[in-house]
């Protein structure tokens, strides 16, 4: 019988690890796949032994970075050895871009011949642009989640890049209504740092919406990891908040909220596709707010970026006044076709990403993987 393909598969956060478990599960439907690496719970239910804590190398920011360098560095050598051990078939790294880039240069270095994909481009459209040639030599291909991406990479000379779309795609259900009222989500990040710099933000805001018409309580979905923490924490809020870990209980959240107060990561674009409502934010760290204004970024929340357009409100940098946010939220509630402008643009992007473009039609990821395979195995 032939051997199961190997899949060595490095997610660094939440965010990825759902990426990760996806493509995985997915992959399963066409071929037998062992896969072996470093995940969270999303990729462990999927069959996958971590070598250690994925929460080990789930950092955001320079701040993050230099407070666990001495675990971090140490984590990188497990990976890139784990790696050279046992030759798997494919090395597959999910987003956790300077981790990612960092494993594969050092694969690179070792003289490591096989296989590297890289799942979620680098926003290079973004800031520092460079990076596309420099990654080059690292990856054997992308794979973007964005339908533009591919041609911004081939622009600026970097690797082979496909479209294969977001699992958000699948997994977030498009409204068809917009209830009149319910809960307002508060979704502060999956990162440790992340929750520590936004949950004081999330609190004053959510005291500040405490009594809306519209907003019948508050949701805080959050991660496996950070759960217990996240509980502790907003109990002592003066506000009632109800904490959601499970996936059903984050998609019934979903469908029933009036709008989000959420940080300008993955989950805005998760929100946007359901069709919910809402106001974005993000408190930068030094480094990111320097990368920033050195790069002028127009936009930050993803459905702004995929739009080309100012669709939700966005309040970031290295201070945030809640109370800002607050009352941008109230104008979105209170003025009348606010939200229906926000949804029809959601609309938009959801037709785009389900579509792809003309240079860069949508296509399957596990397909791209099965090529890899079965190039190995010389069929």
């Amino acid at each position: 019988m032939p051997e199961t393909p190997l899949l060595f598969i490095v997610a660094g956060e939440p965010s990825g690890d759902r990426l990760g478990a996806d493509l995985v599960r997915r992959l399963r439907t066409k071929t037998a796949v062992t896969p072996i690496g470093v995940g969270g719970p999303e990729l462990i239910g999927e069959g996958l032994q971590s070598i250690f804590p994925m929460r080990d190398v789930s950092v955001m920011g320079t701040t993050d970075v230099l407070m666990r360098l001495p675990l971090l560095l140490w984590r990188l050598r497990q990976t890139v050895d784990a790696i050279i051990a046992r030759k798997p078939d494919v090395v597959l790294l999910v987003d956790s871009q300077v981790f990612s880039q960092t494993v594969a240069t050092r694969l690179r270095k070792r003289g490591y011949q096989g296989k590297v994909l890289l799942l979620v481009a680098p926003s290079v459209w973004a800031w520092k642009p460079e990076r596309a040639a420099a990654i080059r030599p690292l990856y054997d291909e992308v794979l973007a989640v964005f339908p533009f991406e591919p041609a911004v990479m081939k622009s600026l000379g970097g690797p082979r890049t496909t479209y294969v779309g977001h699992p958000a795609l699948e997994q977030s259900s498009a409204r068809h209504t917009q209830p009149e009222a319910g809960p307002l989500l508060l979704l502060p990040g999956s990162r440790r740092g992340e929750l520590n710099r936004h949950l004081p933000l999330m609190r004053t805001a959510a005291q500040s919406l405490l009594g809306h018409r519209r907003i019948t309580g508050f949701v805080l979905p959050t991660v496996r990891d950070e759960a217990a923490r996240v509980t502790r924490v907003v109990s002592g809020w003066p506000v009632p908040v109800r904490v959601v870990v499970r996936p059903d209980e984050k998609h019934e959240a979903f469908a029933e909220a009036v709008a989000a107060v959420a940080v300008t990561g993955t989950v805005t674009l998760e929100l946007a596709l359901a069709g919910v409502p809402m106001v974005t934010t993000y408190v930068a760290d030094r480094s990111q707010v320097a990368a920033a204004e050195k790069y002028k970024l127009r936009y930050a929340a993803l459905p702004n970026i995929l739009a080309s357009d100012l669709v939700v409100p966005e309040f970031t940098g290295g201070q945030v006044d809640p109370l800002a946010v607050a009352a941008a939220m109230r104008r979105l509630l209170d003025e009348g076709t606010a939200v229906d402008a926000q949804r029809a643009a959601f609309s938009r992007i959801r037709t785009a990403m389900e579509q792809g473009q003309a240079d860069a039609p949508l296509t399957d990821a596990t397909d791209r993987l099965l090529s890899y395979f079965r190039l190995l195995k010389g069929t």
